[in-house]
């Protein structure tokens, strides 16, 4: 493989990054962050949502990075957009605003993360990549956030936690995982195996998982079972 063709391939790896935001100044700050990067290029620059909208239809991108406040179209609002447009889209919201109603938002909207503008060039990167990985990227203060609203959901009887599965299944989940068969887990719950059997087909289903392997990763990962 000569030079020419290790550049062509590394030049196919490159995350291709649409970027959105109203002020020149800001978007030619964020490009040399994000160009810099080996794996990183920003092909497309919108100056509002709608110009966003509009660049995603006519490049082929794999991360959005968008303002919140623009014209005609706020990010949040292209944002629904574009996860609608192109479902495999990655988005992440880039902002000044440190502001809890804003992060649910873009979460609703389809962002994998927020990122403020007062620390991109310590977080950007990272959270480009993380969400190239499906992973979310959220700073301190915004997990902070989510951790306070879900106990507030909880504590007003919102959201019962650990209540996506009965005890029942519970049991038999921490079984399966063990090892034992379907009829060693009917004798040892006092139930017909093919009581047990449906106990897994519900499990499966409701996890959304395939086989008893990924239910004994889920056991492990819900602390049921020692790894």
């Amino acid at each position: 493989m000569n030079d020419q063709d290790i550049h062509a391939d590394r030049s196919a790896e490159k995350i291709r990054i649409l970027l959105a935001d109203d002020h020149a100044l800001v978007r030619r700050g964020v490009r040399l962050i994000l160009d810099r990067e080996p794996d990183l290029e920003v092909v497309a620059e919108a100056g509002d949502g709608a110009e966003a909208i509009a660049m995603a239809r006519t490049h082929d991108v794999d991360l959005a990075v968008l303002d919140i406040a623009m014209p005609r179209l706020t990010g949040l609002q292209a944002a629904r957009e574009l996860t609608s447009l192109k479902p495999g889209l990655r988005i992440l919201m880039l902002t000044m605003h440190d502001n809890e109603q804003y992060l649910f938002q873009a979460l609703k909207a389809g962002a994998g993360g927020y990122v403020l503008k007062s620390v991109a060039d310590r977080d950007l990167v990272a959270a480009c990549r993380a969400a190239m990985r499906d992973e979310p990227f959220l700073y301190p203060g915004a997990v902070t956030a989510l951790i306070r609203n879900y106990l507030d959901r909880v504590r007003h009887g919102e959201e019962a936690p650990e209540q996506l599965l009965t005890p029942r299944e519970e049991e038999v989940l921490k079984l399966v995982a063990e090892g034992h068969s379907s009829k060693e887990i009917a004798e040892l719950l006092f139930i017909s195996v093919k009581t047990v059997q449906r106990h897994r087909e519900n499990l499966l289903h409701k996890l959304g998982l395939r086989d008893r392997l990924e239910l004994t990763r889920y056991a492990i990962r819900a602390g049921l079972v020692e790894p």
